[in-house]
This record gives C-alpha cells, sequence and structure tokens, in this order.
C-alpha cells in the first residue's frame, strides 16, 4: 500500500503540536513534508530551538517514514515555490496539515489594523494560499483520497481578539470549502485542540485550567495528533466540514 504523503506546517518544537502530529504519523505509515520557523518562535513565540529540525528528522525518518523539510514563512505568498519543492524531494501531497500560525495578544484597548494585518498574512491569506494552491496540484496529480485540516480556536479571550479573529475565517469556510472539495474527494475539517501543554502554560495557568478539563489535566500535543491520525488515516475520510472540538470535553470555551 502506497505511504500517503503529508504535508504539515508549523513544526519547529520539540513540545509543539505539530511536532506531536509529526511522530504520530511517520509511525502510522505516512512519509513527510515538514515547513519550520523559527524567527517567529525566537522573537515572538514561546522561543526559537534552532538545533531542533535536523535531529528530529533523523528521529522521524528511524521510524521507515520519508522526510523532507524547509524553513518556510506562510506570509512570504510562495505556495507555488513551497509546492515545487515538496514535490521534487517527495511528490505530490495528498494531505495537507495547516498548523502553522501568527499569535499575538492583543486586547481591545491595544487592537490595530497592523496587528490585524499581520495576523491576516499567515492565519488567512497564507494558509488559504497554500490551501487552494494543494488543491491544485492534487487535482493534476489525480490523486482520489485528501485531507485537508486546519488548526483553529476561539473563545472568549477578550486578550487575543485578532487571533481569534483570523482563526474564526478557517472555521467559517470549512463546510464551504468541503462541499467544493469533495468532488476530488479531499475531506476538509477545522479542529480545535483547546489549551494544550505544548510549552506556554506555566504552573500558575496550569492550576487554574486544570478544574476546567473533566479528566482533570491538561491536553498534551500527543491527545491531538492522535485524533489527527486517525482523520488522515483510511478511516477518517468521511469527518467532513467539521468544526471538531478535540479538547478533553474543556468547559472554559
Amino acid at each position: 500500500m502506497t505511504r500517503p504523503l503529508t504535508l504539515i506546517t508549523g513544526v519547529s518544537r520539540t513540545q509543539g503540536i505539530g511536532a506531536a502530529i509529526a511522530r504520530k504519523l511517520a509511525t502510522s505509515g505516512h512519509d513527510l513534508y515538514l515547513t519550520h520557523w523559527s524567527p517567529f518562535d525566537g522573537t515572538e513565540g514561546v522561543g526559537a530551538e534552532p538545533d531542533f529540525i535536523d535531529g528530529f528528522v533523523d528521529e522521524l525518518r528511524a521510524s521507515g517514514a520519508r522526510v523532507a523539510h524547509e524553513a518556510y514563512d506562510l506570509a512570504s505568498g510562495d505556495a507555488e515555490g513551497l509546492l515545487n519543492r515538496v514535490e521534487a524531494a517527495l511528490g505530490t501531497p495528498s494531505r495537507l496539515i495547516n498548523n502553522a500560525t501568527y499569535e499575538r495578544h492583543v486586547s481591545v484597548d491595544t487592537f490595530t489594523t497592523e496587528t490585524l494585518r499581520r495576523h491576516y498574512l499567515v492565519n488567512n491569506e497564507g494558509t488559504l494560499g497554500l490551501t487552494f494552491a494543494f488543491i491544485e496540484r492534487y487535482k493534476q496529480a489525480g490523486h482520489t483520497d485528501g485531507r485537508i485540516l486546519f488548526m483553529v480556536s476561539g473563545g472568549a479571550d477578550a486578550s487575543n481578539l485578532a487571533y481569534i479573529a483570523t482563526k474564526g475565517m478557517l472555521i467559517a469556510i470549512t463546510p464551504a470549502l468541503a462541499n467544493g472539495a469533495g468532488q476530488y474527494g479531499i475531506s476538509v475539517n477545522a479542529l480545535d485542540p483547546g489549551p494544550t501543554d505544548s510549552g506556554w502554560i506555566d504552573d500558575a495557568l496550569r492550576q487554574q485550567l486544570v478544574p476546567l478539563f473533566p479528566h482533570g489535566r491538561v491536553g498534551t500535543p500527543e491527545d491531538t495528533a492522535r485524533y489527527i491520525a486517525f482523520l488522515m488515516g483510511p478511516d477518517g475520510a468521511w469527518v467532513n466540514g467539521q468544526h471538531l472540538h478535540v479538547d478533553g470535553g474543556f468547559v472554559g470555551r
């Protein structure tokens, strides 16, 4: 059986959701092309790991997966160039996991249109530009079993207005895109993992969050990755056009 080729954006850190997804898919029979963008992690994220990717790729290859990677800024708008490089390295992907994101806290008192624009360039223009370019390459390759996944967020966090607004666009387009892409055998979903312990939760915040999870613990990247492996696998195709809350029943939405 042919191993599906999955393109995952935003695989930059050991503890990140992207890394957990890659690990799970590599051991579930997928080949992988990974993008990462350490400049964001180092200046605006939770910290860069400049030596992460090479050792991580070796780990994935040890599980039997073909793996390639590159540093890629979604705000560059170079989706065609990225897909050219994916095809040259591994072939045409049949699965796209839009995990990379831009996030800066901004409230009613600090909101600016420039901050919104920076979120939009990555979370919407970059993500959707790559998505539609992926669909076109998928069609040209004659694939018949595809997946597109948007990693999203929501809720009533008054300190995160631009992030929630731009993720809301991805949630909104999911059913319509699923309707349009279904004719090519592509299932499209948006997944909200809820608060996930991927390196940004300190002890004080953890104490606030734990009571909001029925199982008495905060979600982990591995929790998310296990469900995504199902979606990307042969049994996941019938989940389509959905805004999925895979968050352990988190009651703080």
